[in-house]
C-alpha cells in the first residue's frame, strides 16, 4: 500500500484519487478550495444556482467505468438527463438550427435549416471522424503520453495516416467536406472545446462532434457539480481523505523522487506518490524545485500557446423564455476576428484583447434546483476570451473593464435576439483572473495548452513526470481538457500508479 497525497480536487484528480483509494492506497486530497470540483463549481444567492464550469457530460459511459470499478453504478449517484434538443444555434444571417439529441436525426435537421444536401454533407464528415476516433482512441486517448513509445503506437497504415491526415487543420477538414458556410462555422466551434483556434488546431478535432453525436450530451439534475460531488463521495467511501481549504506550497523531491507535499503553514505531508491535479504550468513553475529533468517539460510549455479563457456571466432573471433550449449558442459576423483578439494573431498579431462581437453561450437548465421559483431562470453565459496577462496581454483586472464589457455581452445578446436587460435581477461576472485566482490555473487558461499546431498534442505534459513518483491528472495533462478527457487522464493514472 502505497501513501498517495492527491494536489488539487478538480475531477480529474477525484476520479484519480477514487481509482487508487479502491486499489487500496492510502490517499490524501489536498484542496486550496473550501470545496471539492476545481472548475465544476457552482455559485447560489437568492435561490439562484449556476453551473460556473462544464454544463454538460459527452462519453458518460467513461463515468460509468469509474463508478463501476470503485463500487456501485453511475445512476446510483446522480441523475442523468438526455438532452434533445443537444444544442440551438442561431447564426449571423438569422438562421435557427436545433441540432437533436440523437445521432439519427441530425441529417434531416440540418437539411431543414440549411437546406438540402447540408445533412448529407454533415453525415460524410461524421463517417471521417468516427474512423479517427476509431484509429485514436485506445493507442493515444487512452494510452500514456511516452515520446516515441507513443509515436511507435501510433504507427498508422498508409490508409490511417490518410484518414487522421496529421497535417490538416479542423478548418481544411470543415471546408474539404462542407460547402455551407454555417457547416464551417459550426465545425469551428469545436476548436474552442479544447480551448483552441479551427484555423491552427488539428483535424482530428473532428472526432468532438462525432462523441457529442454518437454517444450523447447529457445533464446532471441538480448541477454538475453534483458530479463531483458523487465522485469525491465514492473516494471516500473507498478510504480517501478529503482535506478542502488545504493550499499545497511545494511538492517534496528527495533523492531524486516525489517525497510529499509541503501545505501553507508548513505541515509536511510524505507520501510515496504524489498524484497532481494542478495547473501544470503552475506545477513546474511554482510547486517543483528546478531541475534537470524538469527542464525539457518547461520548455515544452514555453513552447506551446495557452488556451483561451472564458468571460462569464451569472445572469439571475426575473420570467421565463418560452421555447429556449439548455444550450443556446449565438454566432458573429466574423467568426476569425474572434480567434485573432483571443489569441492576438492576424488583424492583432501580438495585442491579444477582449472580442468586440464574440459568440455567446447559454447554458439555462430547466432545472428547479437552479432557480427560487417557476417565475424566474439562472443563466450561465460564456464568451471566448483572452487568458488574464498584465504584462503582455489584456489584464483583466484593470478598473472599469469587467464591468465595460458585462454590458457589452448584453448588448450582443439583445442584438443577436436574446435581450434579458429588463429582466435582470442581478449579474455576477467572472474573469479570466478570477478564474486563475479561484482554480490557479495561469492566466485564467481552462485548458492548460492549447490544441494549436499539429505538435501541440505532444508538448502536453504527460501523465507521468519526469520525476519518480510524480504523475499529472486533470485537464492541462494528457490526454486534455473537458470532463471525458480528464476521466481518461484519471485512469491513465491509476494505471501507471498500479495496485497496492
Amino acid at each position: 500500500m502505497a501513501r498517495v497525497a492527491v494536489v488539487g480536487a478538480g475531477l480529474g484528480a477525484l476520479a484519480a484519487a477514487a481509482r487508487l483509494a479502491a486499489l487500496g492506497h492510502a490517499v490524501t486530497v489536498l484542496e486550496q478550495a473550501p470545496q471539492v470540483g476545481g472548475k465544476l463549481g457552482w455559485y447560489a444567492r437568492d435561490g439562484h444556482g449556476f453551473d460556473t464550469g462544464p454544463s454538460l457530460v459527452t462519453l458518460p459511459q467513461l463515468y460509468r467505468d469509474l463508478f463501476a470499478v470503485t463500487g456501485g453504478p453511475l445512476e446510483d449517484a446522480v441523475d442523468l438527463v438526455r438532452l434533445d434538443p443537444a444544442v440551438a444555434y442561431r447564426f449571423a444571417d438569422g438562421t435557427r438550427l436545433s441540432v437533436p439529441g440523437h445521432a439519427a436525426a441530425v441529417p434531416g435537421a440540418l437539411d431543414a435549416a440549411l437546406g438540402a444536401g447540408s445533412g448529407a454533407q454533415w453525415s460524410a464528415l461524421m463517417a471521417r471522424a468516427a474512423a479517427m476516433w476509431r484509429i485514436t482512441e485506445q493507442p493515444f486517448l487512452r494510452s500514456p503520453l511516452a515520446g516515441a513509445a507513443t509515436l511507435a503506437r501510433l504507427a498508422l497504415s498508409g490508409s490511417d495516416v490518410a484518414t487522421v491526415a496529421p497535417w490538416r487543420t479542423l478548418r481544411g477538414l470543415g471546408t474539404a467536406y462542407l460547402r455551407d458556410p454555417r457547416l464551417r462555422t459550426l465545425l469551428d466551434r469545436y476548436a474552442t472545446y479544447s480551448g483552441s483556434d479551427p484555423r491552427r488546431a488539428p483535424a482530428v478535432l473532428a472526432t468532438v462532434p462525432h462523441v457529442e453525436q454518437a454517444f450523447g450530451s447529457w445533464y446532471v439534475r441538480g448541477g454538475l457539480r453534483r458530479l463531483a460531488g458523487a465522485v469525491a463521495q465514492r473516494a471516500v467511501e473507498r478510504g480517501a481523505v478529503v482535506r478542502t481549504g488545504t493550499p499545497v506550497e511545494q511538492v517534496l523531491v528527495e533523492g531524486g523522487r516525489a517525497a510529499g507535499v509541503r501545505l501553507a503553514g508548513g505541515e509536511v505531508l510524505r507520501a510515496d506518490v504524489v498524484v497532481s491535479g494542478a495547473d501544470a504550468a503552475a506545477l513546474y513553475a511554482d510547486l517543483l524545485p528546478t531541475s534537470r529533468p524538469t527542464r525539457r517539460v518547461r520548455h515544452d510549455l514555453a513552447r506551446s500557446t495557452p488556451s483561451l479563457s472564458g468571460f462569464v456571466l451569472l445572469l439571475a432573471l426575473r420570467g421565463r423564455t418560452p421555447g429556449l433550449a439548455h444550450h443556446t449558442v449565438l454566432f458573429p459576423d466574423d467568426y476569425d476576428a474572434e480567434f485573432d483578439a483571443v489569441f492576438g494573431v492576424g488583424r492583432f498579431r501580438g495585442a491579444p484583447r477582449p472580442v468586440a462581437d464574440p459568440t455567446v453561450y447559454v447554458s439555462a437548465p430547466d432545472d428547479p434546483a437552479t432557480r427560487p421559483d417557476d417565475a424566474s431562470e439562472s443563466w450561465f453565459v460564456l464568451v471566448n476570451a483572452p487568458r488574464h496577462d498584465p504584462a503582455g496581454g489584456v489584464d483583466w483586472d484593470a478598473p472599469g473593464l469587467a464591468d465595460r464589457y458585462a454590458r457589452q455581452v448584453l448588448e450582443v445578446m439583445a442584438r443577436r435576439g436574446l435581450d434579458v436587460r429588463d429582466r435582470v435581477r442581478w449579474c455576477v461576472v467572472r474573469t479570466p483572473a478570477d478564474l486563475e485566482r479561484d482554480t490557479r490555473s495561469v492566466g485564467g487558461s481552462i485548458y492548460g495548452t492549447s490544441s494549436n499546431g499539429a505538435r501541440a498534442a505532444f508538448l502536453r505534459p504527460g501523465n507521468a513526470s519526469p520525476v519518480p513518483g510524480l504523475f499529472l491528472v486533470g485537464g492541462s495533462s494528457h490526454p486534455g481538457g473537458g470532463l471525458p478527457l480528464v476521466a481518461l487522464s484519471a485512469e491513465i493514472v491509476a494505471g501507471l500508479v498500479g495496485p497496492a
